[in-house]
């Protein structure tokens, strides 16, 4: 470590002395190379593909499904609107951290052992009330996230192997995403983010490419928009498709010099639209309003093994984004029992266990994760990396001061504080009427109705009927619906 003066030095002007060196220590032996290869990540190309492994995967294959309930230029627009939207939040995000980080080291507080969050970031800039909000907002989101994530493993995996119930995989599931409880921070998910990538872009091309290798279905259908329940429905999916954000401020924890993620979160969301554009369009082109009555994209195609291998990817690619969302919610409970200091590995991850039995609990009694998917979206997704961060950065810098003595300026492209200002009001109001208020209404609808016409602790949800027996009143993946036109399974994976 430098020296105190050379320390204070480096914070006023910005540059994390301490993550820098932390980084590039002397390693000689063997042993220690490879662990930096795999295990100890910090470059702006590990946040990277931290940030785009991490939003893009549960919703790749719901996309399509969006589309059928947007119409296809409502589709585009909107993922285009609201990928611009949320790398204009996590910027915001980004700003107030530096800020945070700069503020405290200037006090000469020692991050070393420490992991900032989002809640630590609203207290030290804007009091305990904003902790208070932001800590609920996260956690619970993060906590769905997470339930969403190991009921797509179970919905995934019956794809392949129908011969237990999903219920049951949630269980063998559930036991393997426990495991995350050794990896201890962000730092450490270098090598899974960078696979994690390449399956989700293996996944997202498979469905361009069999699409168009299928083509068309015989009198295809394209009606969408058709009802305002499956419009804001739709509209609610691709919001929270561009909300991963809620661990932006753990990603820039972990890199060596958090100022530069500033612009990373856009690159990695030009990435992911390379992906979610080209394989939801021609999903859609291909099947039309089949989709309605397919939530899942992977049960449209035949089976083969370029369909088996997306799917056992994806898997993989759940278990990550899982470890993804658990991690924060991990340090979050450590810092409340008093062991996030702890240097023993062994003695964090026992103390970390209790965070997966709720999670574990929740993934059995709500199956239907695609309508809780859309409810996440519209209440949680909506304030947690939206309208919180908007706000949050107003108040910060609403006085003269605050601005003239900010670490970082707003550049001048958007129309420097006047600009940023005008920007975040319009997204204040933008997604609390549109992603809040409308999405709340259509997603909350949806998600009753499954509780009414499902039941909570379903055995296997939407699951084909036994050969002989009846059908019952629910609908199942490739069956006909009998459900009212206006509700539609919502499957979030």
């Amino acid at each position: 470590m430098e020296s105190s003066d050379k320390v204070v030095e480096t914070v006023i002007s910005g540059n994390y002395v301490e993550m820098e060196t932390e980084g590039k220590k002397p390693n000689n032996d063997m042993k220690s190379k490879i662990s930096n290869l795999f295990w100890h990540g910090g470059s702006a190309y590990d946040a990277w593909f931290s940030c785009a492994s991490n939003q893009v995967a549960q919703v790749l294959l719901t996309l399509p499904y969006s589309f059928s309930q947007l119409g296809m230029l409502s589709g585009v627009s909107f993922q285009l609107f609201y990928g611009l939207l949320g790398s204009w939040t996590a910027y915001l995000i980004s700003i107030l951290y530096v800020e945070y980080r700069t503020r405290k080291e200037r006090e000469k507080v020692d991050f070393r052992n420490h992991v900032i969050q989002w809640f630590e970031v609203l207290d030290g800039l804007l009091g305990k009330h904003w902790r208070n909000v932001g800590l609920a907002f996260n956690c619970t989101f993060l906590l769905f996230g997470s339930v969403i994530q190991l009921i797509a493993c179970a919905s995934n995996i019956y794809y392949i192997n129908d011969n237990l119930d999903k219920r049951t995989w949630t269980y063998i599931f559930g036991a393997c995403c426990a495991t995350t409880v050794f990896i201890p921070s962000f730092h450490n998910y270098r090598i899974w983010s960078f696979l994690g990538l390449l399956m989700t872009t293996y996944t997202a091309w498979y469905l361009t490419v069999a699409s168009l290798l299928h083509g068309q279905v015989e009198g295809v259908k394209h009606s969408g928009p058709t009802k305002m329940v499956l419009y804001f429905t739709g509209a609610t999916n691709i919001l929270y498709t561009f909300g991963g954000h809620a661990v932006t401020v753990e990603i820039m924890h972990a890199m060596w010099k958090p100022q530069k993620f500033k612009a990373i979160y856009l690159w990695a969301t030009l990435y992911v639209l390379t992906l979610t554009l080209p394989s939801a369009a021609s999903v859609y082109w291909a099947f039309g309003d089949l989709l309605l009555d397919h939530s899942n994209a992977f049960s449209l195609f035949p089976k083969s093994p370029f369909r088996d291998m997306a799917v056992i990817l994806m898997l993989i690619h759940q278990f990550i984004t899982f470890g993804f969302a658990c991690t924060p919610l991990y340090f979050v409970w450590e810092k409340a029992i008093g062991m996030h200091d702890c240097k023993s590995l062994c003695k964090r991850a026992a103390a970390r266990l209790p965070v997966v039995i709720p999670i574990w609990f929740l993934a059995i009694v709500f199956p239907f994760f695609g309508p809780i998917n859309s409810s996440v979206g519209s209440l949680l997704v909506s304030f947690t990396v939206y309208i919180i961060p908007a706000m949050a950065h107003m108040f910060t810098f609403k006085s003269a001061a605050a601005r003239e003595n900010a670490v970082e300026q707003p550049p001048k492209f958007v129309g420097r504080w006047a600009g940023t200002f005008t920007i975040n009001i319009f997204v204040v109001v933008w997604v609390l009427i549109v992603g809040f208020g409308f999405g709340g209404w259509a997603s909350m609808t949806n998600f009753i109705h499954q509780i009414d016409t499902f039941g909570l602790f379903t055995k296997c949800y939407q699951c084909p009927p036994p050969p002989g027996s009846p059908p019952p009143f629910l609908h199942h993946v490739g069956a006909p619906r009998p459900a009212p036109a206006n509700f539609t399974h919502h499957h979030h994976l």
